[in-house]
């Protein structure tokens, strides 16, 4: 009998997580899994329940959250060949929608019941993280105008749910400007004005939005996706626009790809998985082939 830990933020989805656990449970267990699971009170219990599950020596991490806990699997998990699986419970859930599982519990559940597993690329950040040596991303790094969305949503004294990104656009872009950056990719350094440079695994982020909508998840490179400078009000269009028609193109989106890249700038900060990372400069290098994940393939 293959054993699984199970890991849940009960707060994720506003309670979500937690009302769901008993039936997640009583699925895998049905499928012939051992389990053990872990309700974490906060995200440092969280974080090393998903480590210590990982070093025990199971047959399977499975998470039960938003984009956050999904974050700390994928960091428990790398380069360890033990696999994750993801059950969405959050409001985002955008790396479940970039490995193919999509937004409904059922998805994520479904792929460990069933045993398929995906073996998929992270980026790998180091530099001035708040956390730690090395992290590892699965859905995108970012600066700039996202990741001062990122943190007025997160920042709400009340949990808005899904609406909460839309709304901290609204609030974020009047006051915002563009930011000075330094890009170094082999060994060349390019300066410019930039609202945000995104730099993606799987290309989804900000619950919903398709910033890089041509990622590979098995081809060993990033997608960097630079917003040059533009008004106010075609920088609040923009968002809405990229998640009702990914292959939008304008003047002011550049796309390219690359195995490494360093961002830094002034009065940058950088953010992963709609989390706050750390400050730039950053240096995020592709992981191929560093993640086994329960997902039923794109």
């Amino acid at each position: 009998m293959k054993r699984l830990a199970l890991v849940v933020n009960p707060s994720a989805g506003r309670g979500r997580g937690d009302r769901m656990t008993a039936l997640i449970e009583y699925r895998l267990a049905a499928a012939g899994y051992a389990l053990a699971t872990t309700r974490a009170s906060s995200v440092e219990h969280a974080r090393v329940a998903c480590a210590d599950a990982v070093a025990g020596g199971v047959d399977g991490l499975v998470v039960v959250g938003g984009d956050g806990m999904a974050h700390l699997g994928v960091n428990a998990c790398a380069n360890t060949g033990v696999p994750l699986g993801i059950v969405p419970a959050g409001t985002g859930n955008d790396f479940c929608r970039g490995v193919g599982i999509g937004r409904r519990w059922s998805g994520g559940v479904d792929a460990v019941v069933r045993g398929r597993v995906r073996t998929i690329d992270l980026a790998e950040v180091t530099g001035g993280l708040y956390s730690g040596e090395r992290v590892y991303v699965g859905c995108v790094v970012s600066t700039g105008f996202d990741e001062r969305v990122n943190a007025r949503a997160n920042n709400f004294s009340v949990d808005l749910g899904a609406p909460a990104y839309a709304w901290a656009v609204v609030r974020e872009v009047g006051a915002f400007n563009p930011l000075r950056y330094r890009l170094t990719v082999n060994g060349r350094t390019r300066e410019l004005d930039a609202m945000l440079v995104a730099v993606a695994n799987s290309g989804i982020f900000g619950g919903g939005i398709k910033i890089a909508p041509d990622y590979d998840l098995t081809d060993g490179l990033l997608d960097v996706v630079i917003v040059h400078p533009l008004s106010k009000v075609k920088l609040a269009a923009l968002f809405p626009r990229l998640m009702i028609d990914p292959h939008f193109t304008h003047p002011v989106l550049e796309r390219f790809r690359v195995s490494s890249i360093t961002v830094a700038g002034d009065d940058l900060h950088g953010a992963a998985d709609g989390e706050p990372l750390g400050i730039p400069p950053l240096t995020v290098s592709a992981a191929p082939g560093a993640l086994r994940v329960f997902a039923p393939g794109l």
